[in-house]
């Protein structure tokens, strides 16, 4: 049966580091509230009018054809998973067409924020395994440092996120000990709100009935920017820390079992676990429940923070670099995140 294998895999990483240090000059906490919290030391942010959520995406892809050995022309289709497009439309994916200078390919974008590049894995397994594609470049890359609240306000989310991309070139193998073994999505919209930016885009929801359009008698035409909003500054991003780690701790485990005894495995059996880098204390909690040891999980959430969905795909990429990922490991990936939505993937190397 013809599985899916990561032939190539690249990252990027903007030059510019932001320790705890740097953050306490803008607003009130400290190096030990924030590592306590989330386990981050320092992380990348964009170089403004140098970085964008596409040119990273694209610096990231070039490394990965250069180590899958294909150029642009063999690409046949594009994934771009990311919650801070360059615009809000076009999406990226057709930037990094234009960029890269790829022939007139599909270009397929996806918002599923932290678990991006998990469900564009999925997405790409099935397009390749039914014989569609065979050279599907997929990307997960974000800007986040152009849109946070750097204030005491805004700090609890604020300090949480970096910047950066990683990518993989998709490729068919008859290998029968190669390739994706199965992936696994999920989602549950009962709590969207909890991890959420509702303005600009606000259409409804359990948020309604705590702003009121500018223009009452114009209801419709997308975006309600009104003046409460403008007056309380509240147009950045929104987190409720305890209910998003609450459930994550949930289903982070129950995701990753479930890929487990799809391919009748256990945990004893993965050779390496990388979990989306949300929070080291989140990631800490699933390898205790799980039983894994230290050296069966790669987090490096310390030193890039949350780059959501880029966060996958740079962590494999380190631990590919590191050599903590070699021809044959069982490799399971796992993401949790706004929406929320969820998923696995387990794969041979």
């Amino acid at each position: 049966m013809m599985r899916t294998k990561i032939a190539g895999i690249g990252m990027y990483v903007p030059e510019n580091v932001v320790t705890n240090e740097d953050l306490t000059k803008v607003m009130d906490t400290s190096d030990a509230w924030i590592q306590e919290r989330t386990g981050i030391r320092e992380r990348r942010f964009a170089t403004r009018f140098e970085d964008t959520t596409a040119t990273m995406g694209a610096e990231a892809a070039r490394r990965a054809m250069e180590r899958a050995g294909v150029t642009a022309a063999d690409i046949d289709f594009i994934i771009f998973a990311t919650l801070s497009p360059d615009y809000y439309f076009p999406g990226c994916g057709v930037l990094v067409q234009r960029q890269l200078g790829m022939g007139e390919i599909g270009a397929l974008d996806i918002r599923n924020q932290c678990s991006g590049f998990v469900y564009g894995l999925s997405i790409a397994d099935q397009f390749i395994k039914t014989g569609m594609y065979k050279n599907i470049l997929l990307i997960g890359s974000e800007t986040h440092s152009y849109a946070l609240d750097f204030s005491t306000r805004g700090r609890n989310v604020s300090v949480i996120f970096g910047d950066g991309a990683g990518a993989v070139v998709l490729q068919p193998t008859d290998h029968p000990n190669q390739g994706i073994l199965s992936t696994h999505l999920h989602s549950d919209g009962n709590d969207a709100e909890s991890l959420s930016m509702p303005n600009p885009g606000f259409h409804g929801g359990k948020l309604w009935d705590k702003v009121k359009p500018v223009q009452p008698d114009q209801p419709y035409g997308g975006m309600f920017i009104t003046q409460d909003l403008l007056d309380k500054d509240d147009l950045y991003p929104y987190m409720d820390g305890p209910a998003v780690f609450k459930k994550a701790v949930v289903k982070f485990p129950e995701v990753i079992r479930e890929a487990l005894t799809k391919n009748q495995l256990s945990a004893k059996d993965i050779s390496l676990l990388i979990p989306h880098q949300a929070n080291l204390r989140i990631a800490q909690f699933v390898q205790q429940e799980l039983g894994l040891s230290a050296e069966q999980v790669h987090n490096n959430i310390q030193r890039y923070g949350n780059t959501t969905a880029a966060s996958v795909p740079i962590a494999l990429c380190e631990a590919w670099e590191l050599g903590k990922v070699k021809e044959g490991d069982l490799v399971c990936l796992a993401a949790f995140g706004s929406g929320f939505t969820w998923g696995s993937a387990l794969l041979r190397w």
